[in-house]
């Protein structure tokens, strides 16, 4: 699963008629069910981190949870 930027998976979604589902994370596993459901219905998403969820795992926690269930996906 590629990151990509916001302009351009919006673009896909829109050209393409669909919607883009946007799901807070912020812990290991909560990452790995969207991810794996994503890539089992070939579907973008969009994750996404709450100011309390940057206090309660840290930024850069969660920049490597995601980019490591990029790769994985």
């Amino acid at each position: 699963m590629p990151l990509v930027t916001t302009t351009e998976m919006f673009k896909k979604a829109y050209d393409g008629g669909y919607a883009i589902g946007a799901f807070n994370v912020n812990n290991m596993e909560i990452v790995q069910g969207i991810t794996r459901a994503a890539k089992k219905l070939e579907a973008p998403v969009i994750l996404q981190c709450s100011s309390g969820a940057r206090k309660y795992a840290s930024h850069d926690y969660l920049v490597a949870m995601v980019k490591a269930a990029a790769e994985e996906t």
